[in-house]
C-alpha cells in the first residue's frame, strides 16, 4: 500500500488560486457589487447624466440585449480566435528564434540590429501593409496580431536563456547530459520565469492589437462592434461590450496562471487581481 506524498508548500500554495478562490475573490466581488449599486443609485437619482454615465442596469440590459441576438457571441468567438491564433504564430515563432538567439551569440548578433529597428514602431502601424501584402480577409489580421505577440515573447525568451548561469550548464554536462538533455532539463527550467512572463505580455499585447486591428479594419468581432457603439452614439452598448472586453481579459490571465502552474508551479505565489 503507497502512502500518498504530500506536496511542498510552494506547490500547495501553487494550486491553490484554482482549488480555492479564496478570500480576495469574495473581496473582489463585494467591492464591484458595492460600485455598481452606488452608480445605480447615484444615476438614478439624477446627480449624474445617464447620456454619457449609464446606470448599470441599462447595461446589463443592452448586454443580455446583444447575447440574446446571437450577435455577442459571434463577435466573442471572431475576437478569440484572432488572439489565439496571433499569439500561437506570433508567439511560437518568438520563442523558437529566442531560443536560437539566446544559445546562439552568431545567430543573436544577426537578429538583433532587425529587432532594435522594428520593435520601437507601434504595431498598428504595420497594418496598412500587412494589408497590402495579405489583402483585406483575416490573414492580415492574424499577421498583425502576430506582430504583436512575437516581439516580447522574442525578448524575454532570449533574456531568459542569457540569464543562465555557465555554472549550471557546465554541471549537466559534468554529469554526463548530452545537448538534448542539458536543452531539456537545464536551459529551459532555467529560463522558464522569463519566458512565462514573455507570454504574460504577448497575450496583453496581442488583445490590444485584436481589438486596434478589428476598430479600424474589420467588420466583425469585439472592436468593430466598439466602433460602431461610438459611431451610432449607444453609449449603454459601449459600456457592455467593455464589459465583455474585460472578463476575455480576466480569463486570459487565468488561462496563462494555468499555464504557468502546470507548467513552472514553484513560480507562482498567491493570486492577485493583475
Amino acid at each position: 500500500m503507497s502512502i500518498p506524498v504530500p506536496l511542498p508548500s510552494r506547490h500547495r500554495l501553487a494550486i491553490a488560486p484554482l482549488a480555492r478562490p479564496g478570500r480576495w475573490t469574495v473581496r473582489f466581488a463585494v467591492v464591484w457589487v458595492a460600485l455598481l449599486i452606488a452608480l445605480e443609485i447615484l444615476v438614478r437619482s439624477g446627480v449624474e447624466t445617464s447620456l454619457f454615465l449609464p446606470a448599470p442596469s441599462v447595461v446589463l440590459s443592452a448586454l443580455a440585449e446583444m447575447a440574446a441576438d446571437g450577435s455577442l457571441a459571434a463577435n466573442v468567438a471572431a475576437t478569440v480566435v484572432r488572439i489565439a491564433g496571433g499569439l500561437l504564430i506570433g508567439g511560437g515563432i518568438g520563442v523558437g528564434l529566442g531560443l536560437a538567439a539566446g544559445t546562439s551569440a552568431r545567430f543573436r548578433h544577426i537578429v538583433d540590429p532587425i529587432v532594435a529597428a522594428l520593435h520601437p514602431i507601434p504595431r498598428l502601424a504595420f497594418f496598412p501593409l500587412l494589408i497590402v501584402v495579405f489583402g483585406i480577409g483575416e490573414l492580415s489580421k492574424i499577421a498583425a496580431v502576430s506582430l504583436s505577440a512575437f516581439f516580447p515573447m522574442f525578448l524575454n525568451t532570449v533574456a531568459g536563456v542569457r540569464a543562465m548561469s555557465p555554472v549550471h550548464l557546465d554541471l549537466g554536462r559534468n554529469y554526463g547530459a548530452d545537448k538534448r538533455q542539458v536543452f531539456v532539463h537545464v536551459l529551459l527550467p532555467g529560463a522558464m520565469p522569463l519566458m512565462l512572463t514573455g507570454l504574460r505580455l504577448s497575450a496583453n499585447t496581442a488583445f490590444h492589437s485584436t481589438i486596434g486591428v478589428e476598430m479600424i479594419g474589420a467588420h466583425t468581432g469585439l472592436g468593430a462592434m466598439l466602433w460602431l457603439a461610438w459611431q451610432t452614439f449607444r453609449i449603454d452598448n459601449l459600456y457592455a461590450i467593455l464589459i465583455v472586453i474585460a472578463a476575455i481579459g480576466i480569463g486570459l490571465v487565468t488561462l496563462i496562471r494555468w499555464i504557468s502552474i502546470r507548467t513552472a508551479p514553484w513560480l507562482v505565489e498567491k493570486p492577485t487581481i493583475i
